[in-house]
């Protein structure tokens, strides 16, 4: 009984414990599907955000600025001859996996602080390098390399230097600090005024059924692949709904036949209980003593099997340490309660038991 309860709360850790989320797939980035319907109307209006915000899902909804001007970045140095059109991305702070000290930026700034996606580098050491006869490039060495920014006004082009500071897989986009992208759009900008067409979402479940329902009836879209378990989750959820109450009633089956085998032993001893009291035997002294003799045992018991449960938890936990799934090394306080329930049960059987056979 004790290890079925513990077994759901286990469950219940894996499936939800803060420890158990991933930093990555808990923030998803949504946008509106791209059809015949939304072409060239993707951006999301004030109330759809909102809506965003009121759901159950949703822990915490960033908007993503995007840039309203003509950019391109190149490398200052002959031997990494780089360059291209870009646009950037700009994210409130507390959703962004990258702390560094340099994420600031005003006009007086030596360098625009960026972070790029992983793939991107990616990408760059093993398509483009190869086919261009680049060197390869590690992270620590494109944290070195200072580009140029070149924005496109009037009446003539603006030269920033950049660096990137850091790399990730949250947001797949080059992010620049929301300081900069606020300057940029309002001194640069072709249209000063747009909605945003992405927001970023923080959710304690990717794979939660309810999300992915919303997305689809709100024509809204993100990474498949960090949602792609919502079914999975659906026959998960299920299940451990459905061991929920096959475990209690198995406890009440349990605690059925607990009764019944208490009552029985305590008849078995009906004669010597009635000889005792023919004999002269107090009923209040004679029913302490035979709480002695049954009842202690059962706190022995309780005791073993919580030592015995407390061990294999212990070593379980461990183990799915090992495989990046967290579940307490404790015990559960729940567990432990179950345990003092069970036994103050047990005592009532037996005062109930004891009473019916000696009577004060």
């Amino acid at each position: 009984m004790l290890s079925a309860i513990q077994l759901q709360i286990n469950y219940n850790s894996l499936l939800h414990s803060k420890t158990n989320q991933d930093s990555i797939a808990n923030f998803l980035v949504v946008n509106k599907v791209l059809n015949s319907q939304t072409y060239n109307n993707t951006t999301l209006s004030k109330d759809e955000i909102g809506n965003l915000k009121q759901q159950t899902f949703t822990d915490d909804v960033g908007i993503l600025t995007p840039s309203r001007f003509k950019a391109s970045i190149q490398s200052n140095s002959e031997r990494f001859p780089f360059y291209t059109d870009i646009a950037f991305e700009s994210a409130p702070t507390s959703f962004i996996d990258i702390n560094d000290k340099n994420w600031k930026w005003d006009e007086e700034s030596p360098f625009i602080p960026m972070i790029a996606p992983n793939m991107f580098l990616d990408f760059y050491n093993f398509e483009f390098s190869l086919s261009q006869g680049l060197p390869q490039l590690t992270q620590d060495v494109v944290k070195m390399i200072v580009f140029k920014v070149n924005i496109q006004s009037v009446p003539s082009p603006m030269v920033f230097n950049g660096r990137i500071i850091g790399f990730s897989d949250r947001i797949s986009s080059i992010l620049v600090p929301q300081e900069f992208m606020d300057y940029a759009n309002t001194h640069f900008a072709a249209h000063k005024e747009g909605q945003p067409s992405r927001v970023i979402i923080r959710t304690k479940d990717p794979g939660n059924p309810q999300l992915v329902e919303y997305l689809k009836q709100n024509n809204l879209s993100t990474d498949a692949d960090k949602t792609r378990f919502s079914k999975y989750r659906k026959v998960v959820n299920v299940v451990v709904n459905a061991s929920w109450i096959t475990g209690l009633v198995m406890l009440l089956f349990a605690l059925l036949i607990f009764t019944l085998f208490i009552q029985l032993t305590i008849s078995s001893c009906k004669t010597e209980i009635e000889l005792l009291l023919t004999l002269g035997a107090s009923p209040v002294q004679l029913k302490r003593f035979l709480m002695k003799q049954f009842f202690p045992s059962n706190i022995l018991i309780t005791a073993i099997a919580l030592i015995i449960l407390g061990t294999i938890q212990y070593i379980g936990a461990g183990y799915l340490m090992q495989q990046n799934m967290y579940i307490p090394t404790m015990l559960s306080v729940f567990t432990i309660a179950g345990g003092v329930i069970v036994l103050l049960l047990i005592w009532i059987v037996y005062r109930v038991s004891l009473n019916k056979y000696v009577k004060t």
